[in-house]
């Protein structure tokens, strides 16, 4: 069980988050390509960062939404989002390239994420995006009760896929991300914690309506947002590795 986290998402005199804290105890490191935050400088330091400490790399394209911070949806043709996501990677690529890097995966930023999992459609010209760009890369997605949809249409067009849980966040029975505006949608560290653990032990998180519901997990977002999210992050490493 891998743990990933969004990283890179500065830009010129504003900083966010503590990337030089959260990079070395992470596995993973969803790297900002530019349209919701990140510029050259951001994203040179980052993949340094991630050479370091030698964490896996990913793509995480947004929409062009950088006043938004990427969380506001965008009606796009297929053909405009296929380029949008391949002009995104391929910069990130090529800044990696320059460091010795090769990026492994993609992982979908805010709104877009959220749109791919709720429209098979946009999913499935995300999934055909990549399996057209031209080295091989995976696709992280939302882990739910029923991943055949999105293995599908992974199947289909020869990628292969990544199954993420959130560890902060409350899920409903169906699998997925209670809204942020409803209360108690994102966990206290006490909840947090209980979540991983129980991930870790049965495999299973316990929902919102405490129901309980088994997950694939591949890899486990995290978030390196402020000091106390990169401790608890420690806290999260020593709970998936204390059954290894």
């Amino acid at each position: 069980m891998k743990l990933n986290c969004d990283l890179g998402e500065s830009f010129g005199q504003y900083s966010l988050g503590c990337d030089e804290q959260a990079m070395p105890v992470i596995d993973m490191a969803n790297i900002a390509c530019g349209f919701h935050a990140s510029d050259p400088n951001v994203m040179a330091q980052t993949l340094s960062l991630a050479k370091l400490h030698n964490v896996e790399i990913g793509a995480h394209p947004s929409y062009p939404d950088r006043q938004g911070f990427g969380r506001r949806s965008m009606h796009l043709s297929n053909t405009e989002l296929t380029n949008l996501l391949h002009f995104q990677i391929a910069t990130l690529e090529g800044m990696a390239k320059v460091q010795g890097l090769s990026l492994s995966y993609v992982k979908p930023h805010g709104a877009l994420y959220n749109d791919m999992m709720a429209n098979s459609e946009l999913l499935n010209t995300i999934a055909q995006a990549i399996a057209s760009y031209p080295c091989e890369l995976k696709l992280m997605v939302l882990s739910r009760v029923n991943n055949s949809q999105a293995i599908q249409i992974a199947q289909k067009a020869g990628i292969e896929l990544l199954f993420e849980v959130f560890a902060d966040r409350q899920y409903t029975p169906d699998g997925s991300l209670v809204s942020r505006n409803l209360a108690g949608a994102v966990h206290d560290e006490t909840k947090l914690l209980e979540q991983v653990s129980e991930l870790k032990q049965f495999g299973t998180i316990t929902t919102r309506d405490g129901s309980k519901l088994t997950l694939q997990c591949d890899s486990l977002c995290v978030h390196g947002d402020n000091p106390s999210a990169v401790a608890q992050i420690a806290k999260i490493k020593q709970i998936i590795g204390s059954n290894e």
